[in-house]
This record gives structure tokens, sequence and C-alpha cells, in this order.
């Protein structure tokens, strides 16, 4: 008990000491330009963060209390559907299971697609279930709208739909669905809501789509210790007693079915088939790509659950025990900063990074400004600044969002601009400074600027490089997203 009112302090003390983090700017930066859906992502999360910070303010505490009340309904959902598979008192447990993973810290603290996609994940199954187990027809309808806003939030939702097929062709008595028309219904509706995110890629050319299927396949290469990272990182997001008991329980169930995998009971069918694909699927390509930390999460929705039936207290509270010893190591680095990040994904250093471009805003009123390092700098002074900050794409490179925004960069012609960019580690800046080369055939001259320096503690802990661009030269059709 303890633990978890630590846990839960903890979490709750994260949302108001949490600075924000890239994908928060990034998506809140979505939800500035609404639209039916963008280049990286569909366009839940994009809703959620645009609802709440209408409502309550543009504060980094409001996007982090988005997460947080989105990840409640996903705990929910999640009780919800255990119930149906698991006595109270298990179901119980199962919770909190789920509950002290730093998987439910990420989803209520950072802003990602996963956010909502999770808590429709549950409530799909919720429907599903009812469908299938109970005989409901008007649950087929919500099914097919639920999967569809999961689909919505993020394109692993189409996993859902996959699993539910793959679970009628293997239950034998419920295989009858397949030509019901209960299941056309349910696809109707799915696709139905859906259509704004496949309108939004037929009117840009499949962009979204193309990025999410062609781009990632042609970045495979063979790194065979790759696989060893994930675990690493999926025993993190779990904390390891509980990835280690996912990984034993599949170990008996393998012994026990391997030759007679039709007589896995029909509840545990339904289970396994919207866990193990994603969770083994991932785990296998996962030496020819990266798989990234937050990809696996769905699949978790159920596999705790599952193995929520054999799990002992015993090995839950070694669970609790671990989670509260990684959320204390979590809010040390927060509040302390011990370990310096050397990437752009971290919570430091922004808000004193919004703070000094504010002043060389009100020093040069009437230059514009861009960043080039990815979306990171550019989605966070978006935030923290008022008016437009550009990305990437003023000097021709591809720019993700930025890309699909309308901007029109021939109305920049001829001014000068401030360029701003990050760091990723504060004692060396040479890759950075070459980094210039690349504005010299857009500008007439540079001029070096102060570094922007934020500490913490009297320790610098974020750099960032200034330059002031003078008599700006759009990049030409051709050049455009030419990188």
């Amino acid at each position: 008990m303890a633990a978890i009112c630590v846990v839960t302090v903890l979490r709750l003390s994260f949302i108001g000491a949490m600075g924000l983090m890239p994908q928060d700017a990034y998506y809140f930066f979505y939800g500035q330009h609404l639209a039916l859906s963008y280049f990286d992502h569909p366009p839940a999360i994009a809703y959620t963060l645009r609802l709440f910070t209408d409502v309550l303010g543009r504060h980094a505490w409001v996007i982090k209390l988005a997460d947080t009340v989105v990840t409640i309904g996903t705990l929910l959902a999640f009780y919800r559907l255990s119930t149906f598979f698991l006595s109270r008192h298990r179901a119980s447990r199962a919770l909190l299971l789920l509950y002290s993973t730093l998987m439910i810290t990420l989803l209520s603290l950072v802003s990602t697609p996963d956010v909502p996609l999770l808590l429709w994940w549950g409530i799909s199954l919720i429907a599903l279930y009812k469908a299938v187990f109970e005989g409901s027809r008007m649950a087929w309808v919500w099914t097919g709208i639920a999967m569809g806003l999961a689909f919505d939030s993020k394109y692993t939702g189409i996993i859902l739909p996959a699993g539910t097929i793959l679970f009628l062709l293997l239950s034998a008595p419920h295989r009858h669905y397949l030509w019901s028309p209960w299941l056309l219904l349910a696809v109707a509706f799915f696709l139905l809501t859906v259509s704004p995110v496949v309108i939004w890629n037929v009117e840009n050319q499949f962009a979204s789509f193309r990025f999410q299927s062609s781009g990632r396949v042609g970045g495979m290469e063979l790194h065979p210790l790759d696989f060893f990272g994930v675990i690493g990182h999926q025993a993190a997001i779990l904390i390891p007693v509980l990835l280690g008991a996912l990984f034993y329980y599949l170990y008996r169930a393998f012994g026990r079915y391997r030759r007679r995998a039709w007589r896995v009971p029909a509840k545990q069918l339904f289970l396994l088939c919207f866990f193990l694909p994603p969770f083994l699927g991932f785990m296998l390509i996962s030496p020819v790509y990266w798989v990234k930390l937050n990809w696996m999460m769905p699949a978790y929705i159920t596999g705790i659950i599952w193995v929520s039936a054999w799990m002992g207290m015993k090995y839950i509270r070694w669970q609790w025990i671990v989670s509260m010893v990684v959320h204390l190591a979590l809010a040390v680095e927060i509040l302390f900063y011990p370990v310096p990040i050397h990437s752009d994904d971290t919570m430091i250093g922004w808000e004193g990074l919004g703070k000094a471009a504010r002043e060389i805003r009100a020093q040069y009123p009437d230059d514009f400004i861009f960043s080039a390092d990815d979306y990171k700098t550019s989605a966070m002074l978006n935030f923290y600044l008022p008016g437009m900050v550009y990305s990437r794409n003023v000097i021709g490179e591809n720019a993700l969002q930025f890309d699909y925004i309308g901007t029109d960069l021939s109305r920049l012609e001829g001014r000068n601009a401030i360029f701003i960019n990050s760091l990723t580690d504060v004692k060396d800046d040479k890759d950075e400074q070459a980094y210039v080369n690349e504005l010299q055939p857009y500008f007439a001259e540079l001029e070096p600027l102060p570094p922007i320096i934020v500490k913490l503690h009297g320790r610098v802990v974020r750099k960032f490089l200034v330059y002031r661009c003078f008599g700006y030269r759009p990049p030409q059709p051709s050049e455009a997203g030419r990188k």
C-alpha cells in the first residue's frame, strides 16, 4: 500500500513539476492547425490537446493533465475488460499490475498518439467481447466505431480488426461470425470512422500512409543485438518482474498447447490474439528494425489480463517495490537532473529557451524565427512564442507536419531571420556549427549571436546556438524537400 501511495503522489506531482517534452509541443502544434489527419499520425491526440488547452489555457501542466485524464480512462476500461476474464479479486490484481508500470507514467505525462490509442483499444475489446461472447448485436456497431477511433489515434489500431479476424478464424464456436451481417456492420462503421484519415491521405498523395509503411521499411538493417535492447526497454516500461512473468507463462502455455492449439480456451484465445501478434511480431523484427519503446504498449492490455490469472500476490508485491524505486529515481532525475541526457527528448531546458527566445524576438521584432534540428526545437518555440516559428522546410528539407500547414515561404523572401538550434551535448558544438553551411545558400549573410545557455542548480544543462541570417532566399520548387 505504501508503494502504491508513493507512486500515485509522484505521478500527480509530475504533472506540475515536469517540463514540456518535445512530443507535447509537437502534438500541441497539431492541435493549433486542426485537420482531418496529419503527416506523422492520425488526429486524435491533436484534438485531445486542443480541447484541454482551449478550456484551461496554454500551459505545460494542462497538456500533462490531458494525458493523465485520458490515461485514467484507459485504467477504467482495462479494469472493466479484465472482469470479463477474471474474478473481481483477480481483476483488481491485474489493475494493480498495469498501474505499477512505468508505461502508465509515460502515458499520463507525455503526449503521444498512444495516449488515446490505449483508451480506445480497451473500449474496442470491451465492445467486441460483448458482441462475440454475449451476442449483443448493437455491440458490433460500437466495436466498429471504437476500433475506428483507435485507428484515428495511431495506425497501430489496425491490429484490432486483424486480431478480430484471427480470433474468429481460430475459435470454432465463434467462426460463424466471419460470414455474419454483424461483422460486416462493424466493418462499415469502422470504415466510416476512419474516413477522415483516408480523405486526408487521398488529398495529400497518401503522404502519411507512405511515410508509415514504405518509409519505415526503407530503414531496415541487420543489427542482431538490438533484440536485447528491445528486451531492456520493455523491461523498463513494464518493470522486469512483470515482463519476466509474461515470458515465463508464455513458455508454460507453449509447452501445454503446442500440439493441442485448438484446445486453448476461447477466452484465453481472445486475450492472446490481441497480445501475441504485436508482442512477438515486434520482437521478431527487432534485429532488423529498431522497435520503439511504445510500439508494444497496446499488446499489454490483454497480456496483463492473461498473466494475472496465475501471477501470485508475492510477485505483485515485488513488482510494486521495484516500481517505487524506479519512480523515485525518476523523481530525482526530474528535480536534480544528475544524469545528463544527450538528446532533445528531455524536459530539461526548454522553458529557459522559450524565455530567451522571447527576448530575442523583442530585440528583432521583424525577423522570422526557425530551427532545423528535426521538429523538436521548432515545436517548442511554437509553444512558447506568439506567432509562427518555422522549421527545416525553410532550407529545403522535409519538415514533417510543418510541410502541411499551408506555409507560403515566398512571403518571407528578403526578410531577415533568427536561426536557433539545439545542442544535444553542451560541451560539443562542432557538428552543430557545421550545420551553418546548410544555411548559406538561402541567406546573403550570417552573423553568430550569443548562444542561449540554460542552467539548473548552477550547472549548464542546455545550450542553443543562435544566428542572425540576412536576406532570405526561399528554396526553389525543385529544391523543396530534396534532402
